[in-house]
């Protein structure tokens, strides 16, 4: 008995000066704990990519403040990602960047009633002047919705307003004009739960404009279209949230479960929330496969998604 569970010895990891990302992982593959999750997680999104499996990445968390974007600017670039399913405060914090904003290294612990005299906004340890939300985000962006609004008389998506704001900003490191150029879908479910969705509320409460009208209906059905008739489906997910639920439940709806998943998160699953839901419960919905290949990475995201992504980029360079 002890022979067929026990087939796979424990290698420890040996380094050497100049190693790459992708030899690092090489050595994780036979560790324990979470050096090995990492290390399937590598050769999961490897298998996604070379299996030709539409690609969802679910974008959670303060990823923009925290230094991020440029990696999923380069998954689309790369065409390692297809479809990316966001929470509105990580678009806005792309596009505060994109509009000449910044966000600051600053301390986790902080006196916060300063901060607040200050008038700067605390993200853990990353620091966002409050007037940078005005003058890089709110005024650009009521222009940009007045234009929108102008020449667009129907009701939109969410990911025909991000399509739409991609294609009239400039910066190459945003993700909103990454994804507008190369043609890659950002839906975003909550967006009223944002800046942006309260400056559409703005618009026409406190400034007497007509914004775009937001259509859920719409959008649902344009993002079961884009999934429904993939051949083999693959999930990345960045925390969880409702950008979770939003690229399980196309799975649940069609009874069609993802063949791939990845998720990094640190929650946990005691308190029944969806960010810790173990990806096992998620076969039990019919949401992930029963033979998936599937792993969850117990990680702070900004350690992980780096090292993930250079990795897999490496190996498909590689081929």
């Amino acid at each position: 008995m002890a022979s067929e569970v026990c087939k796979r010895p424990v290698r420890p990891v040996s380094l050497k000066p100049g190693m790459t990302v992708g030899e690092l992982i090489r050595e994780m593959e036979d560790t324990g704990f979470g050096a090995g999750r990492l290390a399937r997680a590598v050769e999961i999104y490897e298998r996604m990519i070379k299996d030709g499996a539409l690609i969802l990445l679910g974008f959670a968390g303060a990823m923009v403040p925290a230094g991020m974007k440029k990696i999923i600017v380069e998954m689309i670039r790369r065409k390692m990602v297809h479809i990316i399913v966001s929470t509105g405060a990580n678009m806005v914090h792309d596009l505060l960047e994109a509009f000449g904003g910044a966000h600051y290294k600053g301390a986790g612990v902080a006196d916060d009633r300063q901060l607040y005299k200050w008038q700067i906004d605390r993200i853990f340890d990353v620091f966002v002047p409050e007037e940078y939300f005005k003058g890089h985000f709110d005024n650009p962006m009521l222009s940009i919705l007045d234009e929108i609004a102008r020449e667009t008389r129907e009701s939109l998506s969410s990911a025909d307003l991000m399509r739409e704001i991609g294609s009239r900003i400039s910066d190459e490191n945003s993700i909103v004009r990454s994804a507008f150029e190369h043609k890659v879908p950002i839906f975003v479910p909550a967006i009223q739960d944002s800046c942006i969705g309260l400056l559409l509320w703005e618009a026409a409460a406190k400034y007497n404009r007509t914004p775009p009208t937001i259509d859920v209906v719409k959008e649902l059905d344009q993002f079961f279209s884009a999934v429904k008739d993939a051949g083999k489906t693959g999930a990345i997910i960045l925390g969880g949230g409702v950008p979770k639920n939003y690229i399980f439940q196309v799975a649940f709806e069609f009874k069609k479960p993802y063949n791939y998943v990845i998720q990094i998160t640190m929650d946990r699953p005691e308190p029944g929330g969806l960010s810790g839901a173990t990806l096992e419960e998620a076969v039990s919905w019919g949401k992930v496969g029963e033979e998936a290949c599937k792993v969850q990475v117990i990680s702070d995201t900004t350690i992980c998604l780096p090292i993930l992504v250079a990795a897999v980029m490496e190996r498909i360079g590689e081929s």
